[in-house]
Parts: C-alpha cells; sequence; structure tokens
C-alpha cells in the first residue's frame, strides 16, 4: 500500500450540505476499494490563482489515504465525471513526506529537533 494526498477543488456554488456530501462520496469510495483514510481536511472556501470555468473561488479539500496503486484510475474517473471537481491532483507521498504530515497534525514544529547534551 501506498500513501497518496488527494487535493480537489470543487465549484464554489455548492451549499454547505453538498460540500459534505462531496468529501463524503471520496473518502467512502477510497474505503471501498481497500483503502485507508489517514487525515481529510476541508479548507473551505479559498481564492483560486486564476479563473477556472469563470470561477474565481473555489472549495478545497486535502484527503490522505494509504490505498493499493490501482485505486487513483478508479479515483480519477470518479472525478472527472463529477461535474462539482473543478480540478483534483492526487500526490504519491515518501515516508519523509508522511513523517512531516503527521508531526504538522499533531503541533510538534517539524523543524525543531530537540537533542539534548
Amino acid at each position: 500500500m501506498m500513501n497518496y494526498e488527494l487535493m480537489v477543488i470543487f465549484t464554489p456554488v455548492l451549499s454547505e450540505d453538498e460540500y459534505k456530501a462531496a468529501q463524503k462520496k471520496f473518502a467512502d469510495l477510497v474505503k471501498e476499494n481497500g483503502g485507508n483514510v489517514t487525515h481529510e481536511n476541508p479548507w473551505g472556501l479559498r481564492s483560486l490563482a486564476y479563473p477556472i470555468r469563470k470561477k474565481t473561488t473555489g472549495m478545497y479539500l486535502v484527503l490522505e489515504y494509504s490505498a493499493p496503486s490501482d485505486l487513483n484510475e478508479k479515483l480519477k474517473i470518479q472525478l472527472n465525471r463529477d461535474e462539482n471537481v473543478l480540478r483534483h491532483m492526487i500526490t504519491a507521498l515518501d515516508k519523509h513526506a508522511v513523517e512531516y504530515n503527521n508531526r504538522k497534525r499533531h503541533g510538534v514544529n517539524a523543524e525543531s529537533k530537540t537533542t539534548e547534551a
């Protein structure tokens, strides 16, 4: 099983309930296909760097998961079919990125390492 991070930008016209349903849809898709969701981070409404489909804002979701590599193709198909998705990106995480994300989530500064003499 490999570790991945999925970032999805949804259209900004979604209601709060639709946004939560979309989050649940993709988290459930990972779980149903043998994956494990490590962390889910909904960023909410953010400005886009450039307009996408004449939209200047988007609802962001970052999903960290571990899964077999064949799951990504199924996930991409569903993301491309969903009309509420403006953009998506799946990134493979190495062990250092996973460790960094864990330290960052748990409030430990990733750059400070305590050494005592």
